[in-house]
């Protein structure tokens, strides 16, 4: 709690309020080129689909059966009017569209910002390091351009086939809420953490002080991701992963140092 109060109050200082605006803004602009770049492609595909609607009606006037039948067929925005005519299948499509909208963009916020803020996690480690930590030594970090792409791209395919592998419990109320949940909590674990420890110490002191701590760190980016998951507090929230992190790694080898380890 007492780390959490601290990185709360270092969130907040002049530093950091100023380097919320880089992950704001790229977040922005990427979430914007993302949403017209699909809804083009989207509008594109509906232009050329169609769907044909048969309607058969049958009276009885004067002992005489009468049938009529009727053929429609709607294209392009026209299947939209079509849907949006009834009440049923309106309130369907309006939910569906607000829905898979809010969690588009719950999680391209959350990634796309943790990607933005990873170039700013030096100057943030070392604004933490220098106000709070100026007395610990520091080991040079295991971080490379070549071992962050990397990462990033072996967490993402762990990710994706988590995400192909959980489909049967997609269909399953409640559980799917976590089946969905999970393989995107596992990248967004994996890549702050490393974010993290791979800029303020060597792999063998992370891969040591994680092995102790590694409920801890699970529970509190567990606490970060949640929070995110809020429709659009990822824009603003993404200095914070650092921060809170940061604090949690300098604490343990403080700590550690003090102890003589």
């Amino acid at each position: 709690m007492r780390l959490l109060e601290l990185s709360i109050k270092d969130y907040f200082t002049k530093d950091m309020l100023k380097l919320i605006v880089f992950p704001l803004i790229g977040s922005f602009l990427v979430m914007m080129i993302m949403f017209y770049a699909i809804a083009d492609m989207g509008l594109s595909h509906l232009e050329e689909t169609q769907i044909q609607i048969q309607q058969h009606q049958t009276m009885v006037e004067n002992g005489v059966v009468h049938e009529t039948s009727s053929d429609e067929t709607y294209t392009g925005s026209s299947i939209i009017d079509f849907l949006l005519r009834y009440t049923v299948t309106s309130w369907i499509v309006s939910f569906l569209v607000y829905t898979i909208g809010l969690f588009a963009i719950g999680y391209l916020s959350i990634f796309t910002s943790l990607i933005i803020v990873g170039f700013l996690t030096p100057k943030i480690l070392h604004t933490i390091h220098k106000r709070h930590y100026s007395h610990l030594q520091l080991e040079e970090g295991y971080d490379t351009a070549v071992g962050s792409t990397f990462k990033l791209l072996k967490t993402t395919l762990v990710m994706v086939v988590l995400l192909i592998l959980f489909i049967p419990l997609y269909f399953i109320p409640v559980i799917n809420i976590i089946a969905i949940n999970l393989p995107f909590f596992y990248l967004f674990h994996k890549m702050l953490n490393y974010d993290v420890s791979a800029n303020i110490m060597s792999y063998e002191r992370f891969k040591h002080l994680y092995y102790f701590n590694k409920s801890s760190f699970r529970g509190k980016t567990l606490f970060l991701y949640v929070v995110s998951l809020i429709p659009f507090v990822a824009f603003f929230i993404s200095i914070f992963y650092i921060i809170y992190l940061g604090h949690s790694y300098f604490y343990l080898l403080d700590t550690e140092n003090k102890n003589g380890n």
